[in-house]
């Protein structure tokens, strides 16, 4: 087979891309709406693959990129924000329905092996990629292979406490996993959202924010200093335990250009170190990094 085939499974949307497996080239990219029911998120999937390995005329191996993980203990998908995936077995559910094999993998661990293989991370030996969007996740890369733990949730960084966090912090921030304070619910765009509309009681996007910000808003500009002091609070703490060489961005909020050159300036606060020399990077290959790594899962030892 010369084809690599990746999804992106995302809550919104389902994105397929056809990867040349010598060159890394993508050769052809679709996406449809995500299904909003299990079996439809599999009818989904199939319609992807069939519709693309016609129109190349090649069958190709495929690589799915879902939110959450498969449970080593049981076999079935735990951890999805899209909740109609949990509890089921996906992955043996759709190698049935497909006819072949199947591998799968997280979203933000597809990130993390896109751009250590051939992106921001190529050449360095420990990747950290995390996602900054409607949600936040991260996956680890270590010498261009997935980190994976015995419970399938290495790199799990938004359901830990953000560090230092206020008492006003726990308060105002309960998160849908039952806790509070979690780095999802804070540092998400929707919690830079949150903050904002608090604060002026207007309504504005995170990339808004942050636009308005640059152009000399008082408001935004105090809210973005926030938000940047508690990424950078969270991000130190991994810091701390992974030293890793570069931290590559993905994800709405890695569009804010303002936070390649804040955060690597507050990490010193909080990082135990006398000097920081961990570099901080957008993906290289933006959108596309989830449905590439999610190809590239067949370049890994099975």
């Amino acid at each position: 087979m010369t084809l690599r085939l990746g999804i992106d499974l995302g809550g919104t949307k389902t994105e397929i891309a056809a990867l040349s497996e010598e060159t890394g080239e993508i050769i052809l990219r679709r996406r449809i709406p995500t299904g909003r029911t299990y079996e439809d998120v599999m009818h989904g999937i199939k319609r992807l693959i069939e519709e693309a390995e016609g129109e190349l005329g090649e069958k190709g191996t495929i690589g799915i990129g879902m939110p959450g993980t498969v449970s080593p203990a049981t076999g079935l998908v735990k951890n999805a924000n899209s909740t109609w995936l949990n509890g089921h077995p996906l992955d043996k559910d759709l190698e049935a329905f497909l006819g072949r094999p199947v591998r799968m993998s997280n979203d933000a661990d597809c990130l993390a092996l896109s751009e250590a293989t051939d992106g921001a991370g190529a050449g360095y030996d420990i990747v950290w990629a995390i996602i900054l969007g409607t949600g936040v996740g991260s996956g680890i890369v270590t010498f261009k292979r997935q980190v994976r733990g015995p419970n399938a949730i290495s790199g799990e960084w938004g359901h830990n406490p953000l560090p230092y966090i206020t008492p006003e912090e726990m308060v105002e921030y309960p998160c849908y996993c039952g806790r509070s304070g979690c780095n999802e619910v804070i540092l998400s765009g929707p919690g830079l959202e949150k903050d904002y509309l608090k604060v002026t009681g207007e309504k504005k996007s995170a990339t808004q924010i942050a636009k308005d910000a640059s152009d000399g808003e008082e408001a935004a500009e105090l809210i973005m200093q926030k938000y940047e002091d508690r990424l950078a609070r969270a991000m130190a703490a991994v810091i701390n335990i992974l030293d890793p060489g570069i931290i590559v961005m993905g994800g709405g909020l890695s569009h804010i250009d303002r936070l390649y050159e804040t955060l690597p300036r507050i990490w010193p606060k909080y990082v135990f170190s006398d000097t920081v020399e961990t570099k901080l990077a957008k993906a290289k290959f933006g959108d596309s990094s989830g449905v590439r790594g999610a190809a590239w899962l067949w370049n890994e030892p099975s």
